[in-house]
């Protein structure tokens, strides 16, 4: 849906849940994007339990659903989270799920959460939370695939020129993770929308235009069972492979130094000056072994 960044989304996604409900009255759970409530903006964070977990309680104890209705920025103390909530048919809050990766440099002053999310819908399967960049370190996903989420849930609000790039990734984690992956993106302040939805054979199940869309998509996670028993179009079968031959991912242990990554320096975002900076260093190496390159201004002669 539209969010904006300057007041409350909170009773337009109300409002939609109704007409979602009203449309399709056997719909068992709704998924909303990323920070859809109140926007990209800290100024809006509230702690937990809030109005906007109580609101969100109320409408699935009314229509009996799952919901997640995107995340929003809670506030702690001193620190601010970008947080999912998973709420329950009877309206209870089953999980809260804190951002992993923050869109560092650029979703500024965000704190990184630590723990993975998944949850049981009774008879029906195991399912799995993400949020946005999160999907961008395919460890997040393999964890909460090995922990046996057949499906992940993935608000999102990407609005900048990478979005093809997470299609490509949508398609391949749901692939490699034999999983169904629901990319749930919003519009304007919210994203540029393009949703996309694949199933564990990594095809695209549907994929969303730039317009509000309310996208009723019933799934069979028997597929996922078949898939990861039998191999991702009866050939591959990347979890059991995971599973046989985990080897030493020595990375990943705690404590071990990476020369290379920390070569890289800090995140920052790109500016003319560090354009220019990098210019001049190699005007300094090119001048030590062949010859020279002169500046005028800010342009290169």
């Amino acid at each position: 849906m539209k969010v904006s960044a300057t007041q409350s989304n909170l009773e337009m996604m109300k409002l939609k849940l109704d007409i979602t409900m009203n449309l399709y009255p056997s719909v068992h759970m709704v998924l909303f994007s990323e920070l859809c409530a109140y926007g990209p903006l800290t100024y809006y964070a509230q702690e937990f339990p809030g109005e906007f977990e109580a609101e969100m309680q109320e409408m699935a104890k009314k229509y009996k659903i799952w919901l997640l209705p995107g995340s929003i920025f809670e506030k702690e103390g001193d620190k601010i989270y970008n947080t999912s909530t998973v709420i329950n048919p009877d309206g209870e809050i089953v999980a809260r799920y804190r951002k992993m990766f923050p869109f560092f440099p650029f979703e500024v002053g965000i704190t990184p959460g630590h723990d993975f999310c998944i949850f049981d819908v009774p008879d029906v399967g195991r399912f799995g939370v993400s949020i946005c960049y999160d999907m961008w370190f395919p460890e997040t996903i393999r964890t909460l695939a090995v922990m046996g989420a057949e499906v992940i849930l993935h608000p999102t609000m990407t609005g900048t020129m990478d979005r093809d790039i997470e299609h490509s990734i949508v398609q391949t984690l749901s692939a490699v993770n034999q999983c169904f992956f629901f990319d749930i993106n919003g519009l304007e302040t919210g994203g540029i929308g393009r949703s996309t939805i694949c199933g564990p054979d990594g095809r695209i199940m549907y994929q969303a235009g730039a317009t509000e869309e309310i996208i009723p998509v019933e799934i069979d996670l028997e597929r996922v069972k078949r898939s990861r028993e039998l191999g991702v179009m009866r050939l591959g079968q990347p979890l059991k492979s995971f599973r046989d031959h985990l080897g030493d991912f020595s990375i990943y242990q705690k404590g071990v130094k990476h020369p290379y990554l920390d070569s890289l320096g800090p995140l920052i975002k790109p500016t003319k000056v560090d354009q220019l900076a990098r210019l001049k260093k190699k005007e300094s190496e090119i001048e030590l072994s062949t010859g020279t390159i002169g500046y005028k201004g800010d342009g290169i002669i």
